[in-house]
């Protein structure tokens, strides 16, 4: 084998060891900050391709092979399940109740896996150019991620440029999405406090009608935000959950309304929780009502960097050939890896996972089927993207 035919060969050799360890970390999911078996199951790994690991505290490893002193290209996987039962019926379906793999972290997995194998022994037959260092991210499903916990922990320390691949089973296994600038939005939770004097439905001028100005906020939150943002931020705002009262006569002291705000423009997601905060407390005023606003911020929107996505193209047209390049649309979904493509260069690719002509399964649902020759795919590609 001479130099990126090692790639190719190597991932196709070691397929059948990739798909089996897929089944098996599918089989035994961990949620956030749990993943205490699959990253020693990654250690492990690590040993055996000779990378030079150092393990996170609780979950979680980065490996690093290649010369020092220059620049580090850096791959990253993420490493837990969600808590949505597994309703499939493969033989390696979770045994975990009530826990699943059911956005594809194990795919992540096992494909950086097999990156690993495919580098290791393209550094001992040619020499990587550069250092290479895999990121095993725990936590990748809760707010805050475990992208701050590794980057706090020095997980990009020395690196420029950093690539990673997402299950998408909108696309037939074999092709890989790509868009420069924003890929995913940013995400982040709100939560609204209500309190007033409650009090009689009879008599709502004796009271401060909660409710009403609750209405008053489910509306008016989203409509004035959407007139006091730029359009071209792709700002929403959606409630997910209102509560207040227990009884139709009765005009209640308290209220929570809860919700997400996401948006694609960087710049507006620093300055949303002010925005939301001020809008907040100017709806609620002429009600006489308090309102008390936490806002948790989540993930920054990824924005691929220009130069990053066409190394990441590349990538893909040496693991698969040009028929692999599809263009894929935005997402307002949240993906942590915007942490690491706010701190370096760095792009995203959407591995596609279905089957062509086969069933169309989607993200975070428990029936989540994936072809796994996607996994070689993905391998393949990340591996030379190592290499760029």
């Amino acid at each position: 084998m001479q130099g990126p035919d090692i790639i190719s060969q190597v991932v196709d050799q070691f397929a059948p060891e990739l798909i089996e360890f897929r089944r098996d970390v599918h089989a035994h999911p961990e949620l956030a900050w749990h993943e205490v078996r699959t990253t020693d199951l990654v250690a492990a790994w690590m040993d055996k391709l000779g990378w030079d690991h150092k393990r996170f505290d609780p979950t979680g490893l980065t490996a690093d092979l290649g010369p020092g002193g220059g620049p580090i290209v850096a791959l990253r996987a993420d490493l837990d399940a969600l808590p949505v039962p597994d309703l499939t019926q493969d033989p390696w379906r979770s045994r975990i109740d009530g826990v699943a793999h059911a956005c594809g972290h194990d795919v992540h997995v096992s494909a950086l896996l097999g990156a690993a194998a495919a580098l290791a022994e393209y550094h001992r037959q040619v020499g990587l150019p550069h250092r290479v260092r895999l990121i095993f991210q725990p936590a990748e499903e809760v707010m805050p991620g475990g992208a701050l916990h590794m980057l706090t922990d020095g997980a990009l320390t020395g690196v420029s440029r950093i690539f990673t691949l997402h299950c998408d089973p909108s696309l037939d296994v074999g092709q890989i999405g790509l868009r420069e600038g924003a890929i995913t939005g940013a995400s982040d939770h709100v939560r609204v406090t209500l309190t007033g004097r409650g009090g009689h439905t009879s008599r709502p001028h004796v009271t401060e009608d909660l409710t009403y100005a609750l209405g008053a906020l489910i509306t008016g939150l989203p409509g004035v935000l959407s007139r006091r943002c730029d359009p071209r931020s792709g700002v929403s705002f959606v409630w997910g959950k209102v509560n207040a009262g227990h009884a139709a006569n009765v005009i209640p002291a308290a209220g929570e309304l809860l919700g997400t705000v996401r948006m694609l423009d960087a710049s507006a997601w620093h300055e949303a929780e002010h925005l939301i905060r001020s809008i907040v407390a100017d709806i609620v005023k002429p009600f006489g009502i308090s309102a008390e606003v936490a806002y948790t911020r989540g993930v920054p929107p990824v924005v691929n960097e220009f130069a990053a996505t066409e190394r990441l193209r590349t990538a893909v047209i040496n693991a698969v050939g040009e028929q692999g390049l599809a263009t894929t649309v935005q997402s307002l979904g949240g993906e942590d890896f915007a942490w690491y493509a706010e701190t370096v260069a760095g792009a995203m690719g959407r591995l596609g996972t279905r089957t062509p002509q086969g069933p169309n399964f989607d993200l975070h649902q428990g029936n989540l089927r994936i072809d796994e020759r996607a996994i070689a795919i993905g391998a393949k590609v990340l591996a030379y993207a190592g290499l760029e």
